[in-house]
């Protein structure tokens, strides 16, 4: 078959966690003849779904790493990424909506637009990815799809057009109606393989027009021709869908689908509404940044015949070696081709070339612009980008958020000693938010992350893929130091032992600001300090504020201005400067009233109501601020603010107090300041670390 780019869809599969992205994918694998039996996240069948390829995966029913699949609908190929729903692995879904052209969104018909629902469309809406929403779960006690459509207007912003309707609702959900068709639609067979379109039923026709004029009045918005096609009532389902298409392209509009994916009912008419809705590459502007031109941004042409462009935008380390995913921009990857990765400036040759389907391989010879495949045995970092040689250009890099808890752990033998430095050497290079270094006072090695789950899949990968066993410390939060009063400093660096000595003397301010970093500003007039040692006095800034005196954490939200000072012809250097800029702030630090500042992380948690208080209290003690609390029949969503130190160990306490009914997630917000009492602790805690060493 003749490659063509336009017959081509990348789409994610985004949503909260437990929204049924997985069982979503299995039927859509299913429906396009890639597999030929359908299993289940924590599948009965011990077999799990096709895209949760790792044992972990399969046991936790989650989906932890992105997996990569290829099918074929309507005579079109869809790239599809299935991605993480926990925001513990926000890393993964970063870098699959950095090769998006599409996405669909999927939402509980239950639960709706839920905490995490929000951070995957922050995401999406950062890279530019337009969607269409798929409301999952029609066939469960308590669905509302209509009101689902209107939170992800209020909560989301978006402009909802609601598509279809459901017949029937819960244990009644039978088939949908298709607004744009004007037609039920029932899914026959023992896995709702046949499309029956049948009249739609007497009891849904008047809810049915109103809804097409709905739909109608707002796709009119933006086609001219089709609202004065409505309105002297001659309107094209051709009409309507090209009017879709472009809406949604430019982001002004959401299209809404329903189903229920695990009941297999709605699938195809959602893969139909990929092809006709969502962008092929040729209709998104991709750019990328001139190495040769100070980084001035070009646009991207989705020509296989321009030169080549390709991202690494996932790793995975198989027996045989590393395999790296990637998106082709422009131009065209062949076997053998050589090509040249513009961080590590290194030229390597194609080997292998795949098409992925979770974990299975299909052998190609080339690949065009457009495409996601795999390349075997590349020595590359996440987030490279790979050219023809000659072509100096790098992609804007991934968006990569700060670890926020960490632990420190110790192999148990000689054995374990070495695996584990494979295994964390693996882990940082195939995701930026797991870091780990070599505690200098402690010889311990700390490993960082984005939470409790994020932390300990690692662990557990270590001791399944790696046979390493390690000893595991108390988690340890990553606090920070800040001042929080405004102070002068006027600080004279002076050192005369034979020869030459060192002399810089400054003077400024040291204030604080709203800020995860430091600040310095230059406002010496006059040439009080000559301006080749400005370079140096900030450098000497930015040392001190890697660590502060009070718990020895890094310093955040400090503003230096320097406004005066004084050097000698003979024995003022930079070197001097720098010194004089470091001591100035570590002899002015507790002048400025020091405090420390902690992780506050957003909790939401969804619980059925009837253990509303007993919830609420739970938080309550763990010195939450409850922001909000939203009660929707028989469930409560509550969403609270709390600091990460107090809520290690949660998952077994709501899980109790709610008899496991309940569920909960956790995202990073901001620091604040820690109570003086619990800061006195902390101090004493450190301080009596230290005097064990």
């Amino acid at each position: 078959m003749k490659y063509d780019i336009k017959n081509l869809r990348n789409i994610g599969i985004s949503a909260h966690i437990d929204s049924g992205k997985t069982t979503l994918t299995e039927r859509i694998l299913f429906y396009c003849d890639k597999i030929h039996a359908i299993h289940e996240v924590r599948g009965k069948d011990g077999v799990g779904a096709t895209m949760d390829s790792m044992e972990l995966e399969k046991e936790r029913g989650i989906t932890i790493s992105s997996a990569a699949t290829n099918v074929d609908w309507a005579g079109k190929t869809i790239n599809i990424i299935d991605t993480p729903g926990h925001v513990d692995f926000t890393v993964e879904v970063e870098n699959a909506l950095r090769v998006l052209d599409g996405a669909v969104l999927v939402l509980c018909s239950v639960a709706g637009v839920q905490s995490q629902t929000i951070t995957v469309d922050r995401q999406l809406k950062r890279y530019n990815v337009p969607r269409i929403a798929f409301v999952n779960k029609c066939d469960r006690s308590g669905a509302n799809p209509l009101k689902v459509a209107e939170q992800i207007h209020e909560k989301l912003g978006h402009t909802p057009v609601v598509l279809e309707l459901p017949i029937g609702l819960g244990e009644q959900f039978e088939g949908i109606i298709d607004i744009v068709k004007m037609k039920a639609v029932y899914f026959d067979g023992p896995n709702g393989e046949k499309l029956r379109y049948e009249e739609i039923p007497e009891q849904y026709k008047d809810e049915a027009d109103e809804k097409r004029e709905e739909m109608l009045d707002i796709l009119g918005m933006f086609n001219d021709e089709l609202a004065e096609a409505f309105l002297e009532g001659n309107e094209t389902e051709e009409m309507i869908i090209s009017t879709i298409r472009s809406a949604t392209i430019a982001q002004e509009i959401t299209p809404v689908l329903l189903g229920s994916a695990y009941k297999n009912k709605g699938v195809q008419i959602l893969l139909d509404a990929v092809i006709d809705y969502l962008p092929a590459p040729t209709d998104v502007e991709n750019t990328a940044f001139d190495l040769d031109n100070d980084e001035k941004e070009i646009v991207l042409s989705s020509d296989s015949k321009a030169p080549t462009v390709a991202l690494a935008f996932k790793l995975d380390n198989q027996t045989y070696g590393q395999l790296t995913y990637v998106r082709i921009y422009q131009g065209m990857i062949r076997k053998g081709d050589d090509l040249y990765n513009t961080r590590s400036k290194k030229r390597f040759k194609v080997g292998r070339l795949v098409r992925m389907l979770s974990d299975e391989m299909q052998e190609l010879e080339v690949a065009y612009s457009g495409d996601i495949v795999a390349l075997f045995g590349v020595d590359c970092a996440l987030g490279d980008t790979f050219v023809q040689e000659g072509f100096n250009i790098s992609l804007k890099p991934t968006f990569v958020p700060n670890p926020i808890i960490s632990l420190a752990i110790k192999p148990l033998n000689k054995k374990s000693s070495d695996n584990m430095s494979k295994a964390l050497n693996r882990f940082t290079k195939e995701d930026p938010t797991f870091k780990t270094f070599v505690d200098e006072e402690t010889n311990e090695t700390i490993i960082s992350g984005m939470g409790e789950l994020h932390l300990d899949v690692y662990l557990e990968r270590m001791k399944r893929e790696y046979k390493c066993e390690v000893e595991v410390g108390q988690p340890q939060v990553a606090y920070r130091e800040t001042i929080s009063k405004e102070i002068n400093f006027n600080y004279t660096h002076k050192k005369q032992s034979g020869g030459r000595g060192q002399y810089a003397k400054i003077a400024g301010i040291y204030r604080p600001i709203e800020s995860t970093e430091g600040k310095f500003v230059n406002e010496i007039k006059g040439g009080a300090i000559p301006g080749q040692f400005i370079p140096a006095c900030e450098k000497g800034f930015y040392r001190a504020m890697l660590k502060g005196s009070l718990i020895e954490a890094p310093i955040v939200g400090v503003e230096m201005v320097v406004n005066d000072g004084n050097y000698h012809p003979v024995d003022s250097s930079a070197q001097a400067f720098e010194t004089a800029s470091l001591m100035s702030f570590r002899n002015n630090y507790f002048k400025a009233a020091p405090v420390i500042l902690e992780p506050i992380m957003k909790l939401s948690i969804d619980s059925p109501s009837e253990f509303r208080g007993n919830v609420l209290g739970s938080v309550s003690q763990r010195r939450g601020l409850v922001i909000s609390t939203d009660i929707e029949d028989a469930f409560t969503k509550i969403i609270a603010e709390v600091p990460l130190s107090e809520v290690f160990g949660y998952a077994t306490v709501l899980r109790s107090l709610t008899q496991g009914k309940a569920e909960f997630t956790l995202e990073f917000l901001k620091y604040s300041k820690v109570p003086k009492s619990i800061a006195e602790d902390i101090e004493k805690k450190i301080k009596e670390n230290k005097d064990k060493k």
